[in-house]
């Protein structure tokens, strides 16, 4: 094919019309393949510098049809196939072009680059071999600094980053990539003194705003963080990335805007996945409105991102945490191993996501996995503490006390603080101080206010970072100190890293070992205590009876429950649920659907406020479907929040498993709904078991699936035994252990008591007398 054919595209394309100069080239590539090898590269070269990698990876295909050992072609499809997130055909093609051509420096530098896109090590050959023949180039310095920073060297990395910004003080990439680590190995105060320089060199360069505002918000001070950034989206209206930082910075405290931030940046980068992601993300937690609506928005957004979306850790969660919601389980398996996806959130210091993957275990060896995939996020929690540790405090002034801290942000109208009401309210203050900590975004509720009451102090902060709430806590001085929140939404785990109090303890928000050393127990009762010790990282730390109680403010008269049960006026058994989704897998969801195919005429009800999501209809009932229910027999409440009276429409309860419930399992019993529950080894698989017990109905809770079925067949078929319970259960449960508040309340500070006398005795001989009297 004579080059004089594409005149007319090349033409078209100095004359600026792109589209109609590209027409031409593909008609004519189509009309006769065999083109020069370099039509084929320019024009997919050209396509790469206007990002538009889609159509790269079709043409540069194409042309390797005709000229399969072309290096530089595979150079162009490798940038593409890395852009559109496909690191392994990427690695592929271009490990053959550097077979090809040995010393092209471009293939090299593209090879290095798609290594430290997925951290591996083989970055760090690339890149040195590339500085070693170019000494002074600031980006391949950068490039090797983050080759050496995702194999762990931080110290070198630190140095390469250091030169790079020297080589090249306009190398804003490099400045970021500094400042982060920086505030990683050195803390908030270098980080910031190393911004501070990046802007003199750099000071309209509006990345280093963002980085200012990211600097605020690792720190805690998000509304400064806001304000920063409305001023630099009032001189930079057109910036994407500043709607994408505004809306992920307000996210905990203003839902509504941070969407419509979020939509914005979507509308002026529209092919950036990771604004499409966080907006998916943020419509997925969107309690406002239509929840459904936002959901499956939220749904959508994420099936049209997948094929572009990074296999990073945020974005693995964020897709988990959504598919989860909507029951797409199909979804879930494409995304990676159990083992693949947990490593990869532990690593990357995502411990958040693990709570949802305590629903996905199967095998025996997958608890001993989920054991490691904590202590991996610990060690690396620790790690960061340790390059910025608190200072310590002197000891205080003895009183003849015990001070007690308890560190949650749902210290509020939430499930942790009605379970832990009890503790505030029933404390001997002749021999306990108690301290509370929050960082709660919101704003202050009637239980917060009885808690500031009750308790000698409540810390309530909103802007603050791990260490510097870890120092606060430390200056308190306390004996012991408990976290209630895991990971869970604005708690800070990682202020156990810091280890502010002598002895500490986790309970009640996060059933599984955390993960830190730093966290020297883990609060548990006779039934939640695991056979084999090694599914703790912590000292179990045992009460005598209950794990928590029912008290009267949390669990109050209303709404009354119905007196006879829903099978008396229906004529069939209704079963159903209340657990969250991220409980919920393929295979409880299809031991459900047997139990109701084997039990004629029955239906069962779930009752979520995802109910009107459908998708989540569809993929319930597909599953359901495969056991023989129809659609008709599958009922979807939607609801948030009032859920309680819709137990009065529900005969029988089935708990989710390997993860059963907690709250939902009180919630139902409470209500006069029989709960079936399956105990397994780990801590997080005996919850129900616990409370079951505690309410003498063991009974109910089974050790396999088929007695978990053989169970609820039987009660289904004895509506006058569910009528009895229903009668009968308010009463039952106040007179056990899970009613008896005071009770418990003895019990748990008399548990306080022994655990900080043993470490006095432990360490006695390296306490000073004034220390003994208050440690």
């Amino acid at each position: 094919m004579s080059l004089d054919r594409f005149a007319p595209a090349e033409a078209a394309l100095k004359a600026g019309n792109f589209e109609d100069g590209a027409a031409i080239i593909e008609r004519l590539l189509t009309e006769d393949p065999k083109a020069p090898a370099s039509v084929y590269r320019n024009y997919a070269t050209m396509l790469v510098r206007r990002k538009l990698y889609d159509r790269t990876e079709t043409w540069s295909a194409r042309g390797l049809e005709i000229y399969p050992r072309d290096a530089e072609l595979m150079n162009v499809r490798g940038v593409a196939l890395r852009r559109l997130g496909r690191h392994a055909e990427a690695l592929e093609i271009l490990s053959r072009a550097s077979r090809l051509a040995p010393k092209d420096r471009s293939i090299l530098n593209n090879l290095g680059n798609v290594y430290n896109d997925i951290k591996n090590p083989a970055a760090i050959d690339a890149f040195t071999k590339l500085v070693r023949q170019s000494p002074a180039d600031g980006d391949l310095q950068r490039a090797l600094g983050r080759a050496f920073w995702f194999a762990g060297d931080l110290e070198k990395a630190e140095t390469r980053f250091k030169l790079a910004t020297k080589l090249k003080p306009q190398l804003v990439d490099a400045w970021l990539d500094i400042v982060s680590l920086a505030h990683e190995l050195h803390g908030l105060e270098a980080s910031n003194e190393l911004l501070a320089q990046a802007l003199a060199a750099n000071p309209a360069d509006v990345r280093l705003t963002e980085a200012q505002a990211i600097a605020l918000r690792r720190a805690g001070e998000t509304r400064r963080a806001e304000q920063l950034l409305l001023q630099a989206i009032e001189a930079n209206p057109d910036q994407a990335n500043l709607y994408y930082q505004l809306g992920n910075n307000i996210t905990d405290y203003d839902r509504v805007r941070a969407n419509e931030y979020l939509r914005k940046a979507v509308e002026l980068a529209p092919h950036e996945p990771r604004y499409r992601v966080l907006l998916a993300e943020s419509l997925g937690r969107s309690r406002h409105g239509d929840e459904a609506a936002n959901l499956e928005e939220a749904y959508g957004i994420l099936q049209a991102v997948l094929p572009q979306m990074p296999p990073e850790a945020g974005n693995l969660k964020i897709a988990y945490e959504l598919m989860t919601r909507v029951a797409d389980y199909d979804g879930i398996d494409k995304l990676g191993s159990f083992s693949q996806i947990g490593r990869t959130w532990a690593e990357a210091g995502r411990h958040t996501a693990l709570f949802a993957h305590l629903a996905r275990v199967e095998a025996p060896a997958d608890r001993y996995e989920l054991i490691e995939q904590h202590r991996i996020w610990g060690r690396k929690a620790e790690a960061a503490a340790a390059r910025n540790p608190i200072r310590p405090s002197p000891p205080r002034r003895p009183n003849g006390k015990i001070r007690v801290g308890f560190m949650s942000s749902d210290l509020r109208a939430h499930p942790v603080a009605y379970f832990a009401l009890p503790l505030f309210e029933h404390y001997d203050r002749e021999r306990f101080e108690v301290y509370c900590y929050s960082f709660y975004q919101g704003q202050e509720d009637p239980t917060q206010q009885s808690i500031t009451k009750w308790v000698d102090a409540f810390r309530w902060n909103k802007d603050i970072s791990d260490r510097d709430a870890a120092q606060m806590i430390a200056d308190d001085q306390l004996d012991i100190l408990f976290e209630l929140g895991g990971s869970t939404h604005m708690n800070k785990l990682g202020v156990m890293a810091f280890k502010p109090a002598p002895l500490s303890a986790s309970w009640v928000g996060y059933p599984h070992s955390a993960g830190p050393s730093t966290i020297d127990y883990l609060v548990v009762d006779p039934y939640l205590l695991p056979e084999d010790p090694n599914l703790l990282i912590e000292k179990p730390l045992v009460l005598p009876k209950a794990w928590y109680t029912m008290g009267a403010r949390a669990f109050r008269e209303e709404p009354a429950v119905a007196p006879e049960p829903p099978v008396d006026r229906n004529g069939y058994i209704t079963f159903g649920t209340a657990n969250n989704p991220y409980k919920y897998n393929r295979k409880v969801l299809q031991t459900w659907a047997q139990i109701v195919a084997e039990t004629p005429g029955s239906r069962f009800l779930f009752v979520r406020p995802e109910g009107d999501s459908p998708t989540f209809q569809a993929n319930i009932r597909k599953i359901f479907a495969s056991r023989g229910v129809a659609a008709e027999r599958v009922i979807f409440n939607a609801v948030r929040g009032r859920h309680l009276p819709f137990y009065n429409d529900m005969d029988i309860s089935l708990d989710a498993f390997p993860q059963t419930g907690g709250t939902t399992t009180c919630e139902a019993l409470w209500m006069g709904v029989p709960v079936i529950a399956k105990r397994g080894p780990a801590v997080f698989e005996r919850l129900s078991y616990s409370v079951l017990e505690n309410a003498g109905l063991g009974e109910f809770c089974t050790d396999t699936v088929e007695d978990y079925m053989e169970v609820a067949r039987k009660l289904a078929a004895n509506p006058t035994r569910i009528g009895e319970l229903r009668r009968g259960m308010r009463a039952r449960l106040r007179a056990s252990p899970l009613g008896d508040i005071k009770q418990f309340a003895a019990d748990y500070f008399d548990m306080i008591a022994e655990a900080v006398m043993d470490y006095r005795s432990d360490h006695a001989g390296a306490l000073s007398k004034p220390e003994a009297a208050t440690l």
